[in-house]
């Protein structure tokens, strides 16, 4: 199975400025990410898709392929990462390069390792799957949670089952990480989205699962690093 690696790095951050290529404890937060996906053997391919000049050299210096710089329409806000991909599997076609499956490994998520990403190949096999997807275990349980009026009234908040129950017997609910979404390429083009039927969950661990949107989950990446490292 032949698998194209697409790292996408848009150059605006407006919660975090620059952040693909911050430095998280000692190297760009984006080489991380390339890093893991250079590591793990099953990958065939590697390239990074970004608008930014600066983000490119930096993935070209890291021995990753970055054919092309990303149109303005594909780096705004309102760009699905769907259309990136799209944008990067028609290019390599016009260049007679094809793929079995798709890896979209946001630069995001730096503390995913290579044994996530060939965990979830492996999945993807024993399955027969049209795509993993990987996921980790809430911090609090959504049962808790609950939208407020505009009087902040918190009448019937948590229902009277949840109320009534201990924490532990609740049920499990996982999230999205955002770490690794890997996808056959033909369902992909069929159906335009990164969880098609017959998906399937890669759980990860919630240290591993950090995804970095602003300055504290920067600084909380740092910590988590350390803390594995040791």
């Amino acid at each position: 199975m032949k698998i194209l690696a697409i790292i996408p790095a848009r150059g605006g951050s407006k919660r975090l400025p620059r952040k693909n290529i911050l430095e998280l404890c000692g190297k760009p937060l984006i080489q991380w990410t390339i890093d893991t996906a250079l590591n793990c053997s099953e990958i065939d391919t590697v390239m990074v898709s970004t608008d930014c000049l600066e983000i490119a050299d930096v993935a070209r210096r890291q021995g990753v392929e970055v054919p092309y710089l990303r149109s303005p329409e594909l780096s705004s806000d309102t760009a699905s990462s769907a259309d990136v991909v799209i944008d990067v599997i028609e290019y390599y076609k016009s260049i007679n390069k094809y793929f079995d499956a798709i890896i979209l490994l946001q630069p995001t998520s730096p503390l995913r390792s290579v044994k996530d990403i060939k965990n979830a190949i492996t999945l993807f096999n024993e399955k027969k799957a049209n795509a993993v997807v990987s996921v980790a275990e809430c911090d609090h349980s959504p049962l808790w949670c609950n939208t407020l009026s505009d009087d902040l009234c918190m009448d019937n908040f948590i229902s009277e089952e949840v109320k009534l129950s201990r924490s532990q017997d609740l049920p499990t609910f996982y999230r999205l990480n955002g770490a690794i979404y890997l996808v056959d390429i033909k369902c992909f083009c069929k159906s335009k989205s990164f969880m098609p039927i017959d998906t399937y969950a890669l759980v990860m661990s919630q240290e591993r699962s950090i995804d970095i949107d602003n300055h504290m989950d920067f600084k909380v990446a740092e910590v988590i690093h350390d803390t594995i490292k040791k």
